[in-house]
């Protein structure tokens, strides 16, 4: 079965190339356009990852990113931070929040497969 990627942006355009290249890559997504949109999404789809941009309507997307890592329910859900936002410290608080991976727009969209690879399949050593 498809894993399912929950897209969160308020941008139509990003979604849509998102959701057609997750698509295209064997992949089932959803998506939500504010942060209430995400945190009812997340307990309806059950989503096996999240992509979520930090500049949202409604409840931005660090404290979407807290809500759901500090919940027993949905901590297991990797999170990439996917967001405009290039400084430093916003790559910091990401991290504080519990974010597993940051990734800037515009974005390869290679290097962000390649991250979704990596957190949904994680390689174990030995």
């Amino acid at each position: 079965m498809a894993k399912k990627i929950l897209i969160v942006d308020d941008e139509v355009n990003i979604t849509k190339v998102l959701a057609s290249r997750l698509n295209a890559s064997g992949y089932d997504s959803a998506v939500a356009y504010d942060g209430q949109e995400a945190l009812d999404k997340v307990e309806a789809e059950k989503p096996d990852l999240i992509i979520l941009d930090l500049m949202l309507p409604k409840i931005e997307g660090y404290r979407v990113c807290r809500l759901l890592k500090f919940d027993k329910k949905y901590q297991h859900i990797p999170i990439i931070i996917f967001t405009a936002r290039a400084q430093p410290y916003e790559k910091t608080m990401a991290e504080s929040v519990g974010a597993d991976a940051y990734i800037t727009k515009p974005f390869e969209p290679d290097i962000l497969l390649k991250k979704i690879d990596e957190l949904l399949y994680p390689k174990h050593e030995g």
